[in-house]
């Protein structure tokens, strides 16, 4: 009885597909040996239908680097697209290294448009090895948007995967290079013992940095890896130390935020120093020609249809009054404030309607030094602990303190 053995490429080792499959031939069902060079025999014509879908996925599938007019992602993927988000994947595919910073405002589908970059990028051959980055709570979201509209298969890098991939394939091994594609969050990234094993399977000083070890970068919400800036000079944090390691080693990057400017121009060239040091550097003014090369930025105020109609409604900002109840505003009153913060806020609620500003934070006047109306008491200098801590227990319970802001 003959047996034949099936041996995976190295491709699907890596992919975790299995490993060596072994049939018997004589009870395979339909078992036949095609010759390399031989050819099927042509027995009749083909239905002129199944002919032209047959050229037509023949031509689907055969999508060329060089072929930038041509655009595969959008026909693979199972949404709607709007015609905005296919900005960020015309420039992709345009550019010999993708690194693009998508800044569009919330609610435009930054998730969706990197998706589509991915996809792209991964059926056009220059992407494979792909590494998500992002909040821990928007782990799942990634996993599920890019497997449910995208057809793409992400794990998740965490303690408990890494417990389970060493119980199933031994201590030795590695949650960084026993997938494809991977979805981590930042603040299990910049951990000592994830970010160890992260650098064994990144090439160690004096090795060869080509190939890279990951093709394509994706960061969500990046503002958060940017540096904080104070003063004249940016002070990396973990998070920022972290991604400063991986980044030199991917091929491709893609930064997503909503926020990339956060005050500080040292913090934002940092930022954009992480996404390409060829054309930026910490401290450095950006040129303005360079950063319109890889910023997308849009507004839902800009975003207009084909009928120069606003795409989305005008955002209209309005307080509103919360009053509070007679029980509420004698427990305030009977128990010492927790903080300054904390106090304006307890007198901006007793203050009259009329004297409180529609468009001003009560911990603001706080901060500034001054007193929205001369009938409202100013924060008392010094809080009387040892007064009110008797009166807490004789009551036996006490209202909830106000946070300070």
């Amino acid at each position: 009885m003959a047996t034949s053995t099936w041996s995976p490429s190295p491709r699907s080792k890596t992919d975790g597909l299995g490993d060596e499959l072994q049939v018997v031939w004589e009870v395979e069902p339909g078992a036949r040996v095609h010759e390399r060079v031989g050819l099927p025999e042509a027995t009749d014509f083909d239905d002129p239908h199944r002919l032209d879908a047959f050229l037509d996925a023949v031509r689907w599938g055969a999508a060329s680097t060089a072929d930038v007019r041509a655009l595969q992602a959008p026909f693979r993927s199972g949404i709607s697209i709007e015609d905005y988000q296919l900005d960020p994947l015309v420039r992709a595919i345009q550019m010999p290294r993708v690194n693009l910073l998508i800044a569009d405002d919330v609610g435009l589908g930054k998730t969706i448009e990197a998706g589509l970059v991915v996809q792209e990028l991964i059926v056009r051959h220059r992407a494979r090895r792909v590494l998500v980055v992002c909040p821990a709570s928007l782990q799942i979201q990634w996993r599920d948007q890019m497997r449910d509209k995208f057809g793409l298969e992400f794990r998740i890098v965490d303690a408990e995967a890494l417990r389970r991939l060493r119980r199933e394939r031994g201590l030795h091994a590695n949650p960084w290079n026993h997938f494809p594609r991977l979805i981590t969050s930042i603040d299990y990234l910049k951990r000592e013992r994830p970010l160890r094993l992260l650098r064994e399977v990144l090439p160690a000083a004096g090795q060869p940095a080509y190939p890279r070890r990951f093709d394509l970068l994706v960061i969500d919400e990046a503002h958060a890896v940017a540096p904080a800036g104070r003063g004249r000079y940016a002070t990396d944090s973990l998070r920022t130390a972290a991604i400063r390691t991986l980044a030199p080693h991917c091929e491709h990057r893609l930064f997503l935020t909503a926020t990339p400017h956060n005050g500080y121009p040292e913090s934002f060239t940092a930022l954009l120093e992480l996404l390409d040091n060829q054309r930026f550097a910490c401290g450095v003014a950006p040129d303005r020609t360079q950063l319109a090369t890889i910023l997308v930025r849009r507004l839902k105020s800009e975003l207009q249809d084909w009928a120069g109609n606003r795409r989305f409604p005008p955002r209209r900002l309005e307080p509103i009054e919360v009053a509070y109840t007679p029980e509420e505003s004698g427990g305030y009153a009977s128990h010492a404030i927790s903080s300054p913060c904390a106090s304006a806020t307890w007198r901006w609620a007793r203050a009259p309607s009329s004297s409180r500003p529609a468009a001003t934070w009560p911990t603001d006047w706080w901060r500034r030094g001054s007193r929205p109306s001369a009938g409202i008491p100013a924060p008392p200098a010094s809080r009387p602990r040892a007064a009110s801590r008797p009166a807490r227990r004789a009551s036996g319970s006490s209202p909830p303190t106000p946070r300070s802001a």
